[in-house]
């Protein structure tokens, strides 16, 4: 399912005008991008939580060249789905 997708099903199943919801669509994604951006998680009930999840500094290879090279410290964004929506794919009959 597509972004464009999501757009369409979420303006038929509320009557929403679809440009009103792309705006809203669009405008929670960079407020998603921009929190996470300034370190802050987002943690949405009953859905999951957006968080940061730090590396730590490590040594890695490049075997092409044979040298070790070194990776700093960085985060990553992460997603961690709430317990429901777990459950909810857990007990889906169309997955099984």
């Amino acid at each position: 399912m597509t972004k464009a997708d999501v757009i369409n099903e979420i303006s038929d199943k509320t009557g929403i005008d679809k440009a009103d919801v792309q705006v809203t669509v669009e405008a929670f994604f960079t407020v998603v991008k921009n929190s996470m951006a300034e370190g802050e998680n987002i943690y949405v009930r009953g859905f999951g939580s957006f968080v940061n999840k730090k590396r730590a500094k490590k040594i890695a290879r490049n075997i092409s060249k044979n040298t070790a090279i070194v990776i700093d410290e960085h985060h990553v964004p992460s997603f961690k789905p709430s317990k429901i929506f777990t459950e909810k794919i857990k007990s889906s009959k169309k997955l099984k």
